[in-house]
């Protein structure tokens, strides 16, 4: 994993800055946050989302559960609580926030299934994923770079099924986005015309509705 400081640099190149803005306009298409809802983002890093979430008007909690990660966050004086914590067992009561997120962290635990059933647990509304899509050009192109050894991809399908599992049901939708990741003209081009209601480009967001 990337130092922090080496990590949230990223954003701030041409093609971390495209892809993230890309990321997050798909998020933003399955739900529509009102200024003063509350929002926790799990495995929140060093706040990129967190932040994005701010400025769209909710209050945001980050959560993470690497300690120079939240350091590095709260560095940044935002007006956003980050704590320290396991995803596993969030440590709020049911119903605490209106949404709770996970933007490509959700790929980095070991039970996705559980970590899941606590965002659930502790969300009014919804709950808002980024995934790293496994059939996705991105999958084919990274899969062994440095940067994603660690990562587990998913497909649509996977989070079906751990999403049946909730309760009470839940309601489902999906975008994707990134269909090239080289953040050149083309892949821009390429970006403009794509479908976005098909599970085949390299960030896959899925809301899961109560």
């Amino acid at each position: 994993m990337k130092a922090p400081a080496a990590y949230d640099a990223w954003y701030q190149t041409a093609k971390g800055q495209w892809i993230g803005q890309q990321e997050f306009a798909t998020l933003l298409q399955l739900f529509t946050p009102k200024e003063g809802q509350t929002l926790l983002d799990v495995g929140s890093g060093t706040g990129y989302f967190s932040e994005r979430f701010q400025q769209a008007g909710l209050q945001v909690t980050g959560l993470d559960p690497d300690p120079a990660m939240i350091d590095f966050a709260r560095a940044k004086e935002k007006p956003i609580k980050y704590i320290e914590g396991d995803a596993s067992t969030l440590p709020y009561a049911d119903n605490s926030f209106d949404y709770c997120t996970a933007i490509t962290s959700l790929c980095f635990v070991s039970d996705p299934e559980q970590v899941l059933a606590e965002m659930w647990r502790v969300s009014r509304k919804a709950v808002i994923l980024g995934l790293l899509n496994r059939q996705s050009l991105l999958y084919y192109m990274k899969r062994n770079s440095k940067g994603y050894q660690r990562a587990r991809w998913d497909r649509l399908k996977n989070v079906r099924q751990w999403a049946n599992r909730l309760t009470p049901a839940a309601k489902q939708d999906f975008r994707s986005s990134i269909w090239l990741p080289g953040g050149g003209k083309f892949s821009k081009l390429i970006e403009n015309f794509a479908p976005q209601r098909t599970a085949y480009a390299g960030f896959l967001a899925v809301v899961l509705e109560k």
